[in-house]
């Protein structure tokens, strides 16, 4: 049978460990000594690390084994050690602001005001890293910038572009180092206008087209055409301009989130509408929400009408937040400006020889075992898992909160799974339905379901932000157009905590949690306010 959380009878299944065992010994030798002293001068030894006998394990903490209600995400594992401690004070579970960090002032106590610069640009590589990563003082953070690229200045010194050079026939910018250049230019707190010059103009990261914008308000969104992608047919990406300068969730508006989305949506539409011979006649403009909608409406109706078209599948997803360590490591994505991506997926990939399988999409896993399911149960796997959402009873059988739902409305949910695949992971689900059963995917969903999914994705990534999060990977799992199976549009939103960045048990599917879910949605609840 499958080995899915969901019962057919709308609930989750939730595993418990009680071990008790014995370890024999084969210990050859022993390595006792002092560890060091306690305050009365006494010595603390290590006895403990060496028994004589063979060790009986008889008061093992609790383990919960929860599988993932898609079995290739794999299974959590809660210990019920930390979940309790968690459970006694659910707001415990966030991370603290990180502190005011300036090397300058802190050389300035200790040094004349003219070798501070000398000393903060001339580090060792990693601190210089970790300083452009940390610090909050944007004047050091100046500093550091100048050392690593040539700027052009107006009169008044304000930095009005970069130095270029020409390399093997093509212009690039003069940058020492890019790792230190871009680590930088990421930092919330350099100034914006040096933002603007080293990263943010339209053209100085490449040569992406400009295929769509959003402007509205104080919203102004580029759509990028990345044509040289390694997704076929290369996919596009939605950043916000440099007149909308959006490093922090904070900043993000509920306008900015749905020019973000309309250009999504409007996207996946003009390219289905051309495959399907209707695109309309439009140019050098964005598509109204009332075009929008037109759009969709008769793409819905040719494909519903039996119409010529591929399985198409919809790729949308978010990398928001960057960091860099002194180590040289890349921590996460490669720009901290907000920015969304997306593409659409082919049904068929072609062999050399003629033959084709199936293109990879994600989605395509969630509609393998919503199948499976339905084979070993006869039943829906997702109306169950709605129904086991409404009937979720507390891990650890205890009588405290119960929900995982953070929000919802009629057309939407988000909660927290019950077995989570990172710490603090939230979900957004699409309850609604429309005349062809589950809405699984965006060109099912009219533009009030649109609207619930983009705030269902901004109201996830606000929670977590307020939590600390500081980088969430967000994903879509979508169904192929014109597949009937039941398959609802869900959304994952994978924060990455200092903690727990993933391991050899994470690369097994292993997932290890220190609270329990019902714990977590409450804690989400909170900030909500």
């Amino acid at each position: 049978m499958l080995n899915t959380s969901i019962r057919p009878d709308g609930h989750f299944r939730v595993g418990r460990h009680t071990p008790a065992y014995r370890v024999a010994n084969l210990r050859e030798r022993d390595l006792r000594c002092c560890l060091g002293q306690m305050a009365d001068g006494s010595e603390v030894v290590n006895g403990a690390n060496f028994p004589e006998g063979d060790v009986a394990v008889t008061r093992a903490r609790t383990i919960y084994e929860i599988p993932n209600p898609f079995p290739f995400r794999g299974c959590t594992y809660i210990d019920s050690g930390w979940a309790d401690a968690r459970a006694a004070d659910p707001r415990s579970i966030r991370i603290p602001p990180p502190p005011q960090v300036s090397l300058r002032d802190m050389i300035g106590r200790h040094c004349p005001d003219a070798a501070i610069r000398e000393i903060v640009i001339q580090l060792p590589m990693p601190l210089r890293y970790q300083l452009a990563v940390s610090s909050t003082d944007p004047e050091e953070l100046i500093w550091l910038a100048h050392s690593c690229c040539r700027f052009v200045f107006a009169a008044d010194g304000t930095p009005t572009g970069l130095r270029y050079l020409r390399q093997n026939g093509r212009m690039r910018p003069d940058i020492d180092d890019f790792e230190l250049f871009e680590t930088i230019a990421n930092n919330p707190h350099l100034p914006d206008i040096y933002k603007e010059v080293m990263v943010l103009r339209p053209g100085v990261q490449g040569e992406s087209e400009i295929v769509g914008d959003y402007c509205q308000g104080a919203t102004e969104i580029f759509e990028y055409l990345r044509g040289n992608s390694y997704i076929p047919w290369g996919h596009y990406a939605a950043n916000c301009a440099p007149a909308s300068i959006r490093y922090r969730i904070a900043e993000l508006s509920g306008e900015d989130m749905e020019g973000l989305r309309h250009l999504y949506y409007q996207r996946v539409f003009m390219v289905l509408a051309d495959h399907l011979g209707m695109a309309p006649d439009v140019r050098h403009r964005r598509l109204s929400a009332e075009e929008l909608e037109s759009l969709r409406q008769g793409i819905v109706k040719r494909l519903t009408g039996g119409a010529d078209l591929e399985a198409f599948a919809t790729l949308w997803g978010w990398n928001f937040g960057y960091d860099f360590s002194g180590s040289g490591y890349r921590l996460h994505a490669s720009h901290q400006m907000i920015h969304q991506q997306y593409a659409l997926v082919p049904q068929w990939v072609a062999e050399a020889d003629g033959a084709v399988f199936p293109s990879y999409c994600c989605g395509d896993l969630v509609a393998d075992v919503v199948a499976r399911y339905r084979q070993d149960y006869h039943s829906n796997l997702f109306d169950d898992y709605l129904l086991a959402l409404a009937n979720n009873t507390r891990t650890d059988g205890g009588a405290g909160t119960r929900s995982l739902v953070v929000w919802e409305d009629e057309r939407v949910v988000l909660f927290v799974p019950k077995a989570q695949v990172s710490q603090w992971e939230l979900q957004l689900l699409v309850k609604a339905d429309w005349a062809g059963g589950a809405v699984g995917n965006v060109v099912e969903a009219d533009g009030s379901v649109r609207a619930s999914i983009d705030l269902g994705i901004l109201t996830a990534q606000q929670v977590l932000a307020r939590l600390g999060a500081a980088m969430v990977t967000s994903i879509e799992y979508a169904k192929r157009l014109g597949t009937a199976n039941g398959q609802r549009l869900l959304y994952a939103f994978l924060p990455k905590l200092p903690w727990s960045m993933g391991a050899f048990s994470e690369a097994q599917g292993r997932c290890i949690l220190g609270h329990y879910p019902e714990d977590f949605a409450e804690t989400c609840r909170c900030q909500l306010g």
